[in-house]
């Protein structure tokens, strides 16, 4: 029986083959050379001060439907970094979520905060692709891709000089994550098998995470006093996307999640 994970991997498949005949592999990767190094998204993820907030462009969800319309990706983009946001991701999924690549390249043109692109990366191409359009961190499900592929594709992102986020949201797929020697671990709260949120399951993973890497509390984060709870069992970084772009006022919205989550 198929979850909405293998579903979503259909489309993004499909769309990918689309994507490849326009652009061919080596037409990317004549325009990689033109892009500047990638941004230190790990320096961004340590610094001192207040929890990191990792805030996202997100028009809808397949849990939620339609979010916000976003007519301007590079303005919402703006006021995340007015907020502080230490990284900003951008979803370039089309079919369930509303995105695309020319969002992730209208937000670089904007800001200079480092940018995740936000996908279901299942080949080398969107590595290439993600770089290509100004992305400097991709992110990688642990629960879609095998062991030998993850690893190659982890290989490639820090090739490129990119940070790998790694999600997982199991003690299995944690265990993967660590293994593979992932610096920054996203646990995703969000089962993709059937879209519920649990948010204990940050503080279940976190504990099997090594306290040198950095980890990314995911989905389920409301507002402050989400943030403040993630943070107080190990967060170092939150990644918000509903609760911002529905909220009214991001550059707001992503200070206050800062502030109201810092770490003790």
């Amino acid at each position: 029986m198929s979850t909405v994970l293998d579903e979503i991997i259909v489309g993004v498949r499909a769309d990918l083959r689309d994507r490849q005949s326009a652009t061919s592999l080596a037409d990317l990767r004549g325009r990689l050379r033109d892009q500047p190094p990638a941004r230190d998204a790990i320096s961004a993820l340590r610094a001192d001060g207040p929890l990191k907030v990792i805030a996202e462009v997100k028009r809808r969800s397949p849990s939620k439907g339609d979010l916000s319309a976003i007519p301007d990706p590079a303005a919402l983009a703006s006021a995340y970094a007015r907020g502080g946001a230490s990284i900003i991701s951008v979803l370039t999924e089309q079919r369930r979520f509303g995105g695309s690549l020319a969002d992730l390249q209208a937000v670089r043109a904007a800001v200079e905060t480092p940018l995740l692109r936000k996908d279901f990366v299942v080949e080398s191409y969107q590595i290439d692709e993600a770089r290509a359009h100004g992305a400097d961190v991709i992110l990688l499900i642990v629960a879609a891709l095998e062991q030998p592929l993850l690893a190659d594709l982890y290989a490639q992102v820090l090739d490129h000089g990119m940070t790998p986020l790694i999600e997982v949201h199991d003690e299995a797929e944690t265990a993967r994550a660590v293994e593979l020697g992932a610096e920054v671990i996203g646990v995703n709260a969000r089962n993709l098998k059937t879209l519920e949120v649990d948010r204990s399951v940050f503080s279940r993973l976190a504990e099997l995470i090594p306290a040198d890497r950095i980890k990314v509390a995911e989905s389920g984060v409301r507002g402050p006093a989400d943030a403040a709870e993630y943070a107080a069992v190990g967060a170092h970084a939150v990644l918000v996307g509903e609760a911002l772009v529905t909220g009214g006022d991001p550059a707001s919205a992503v200070e206050q999640m800062r502030q109201t989550g810092a770490r003790s």
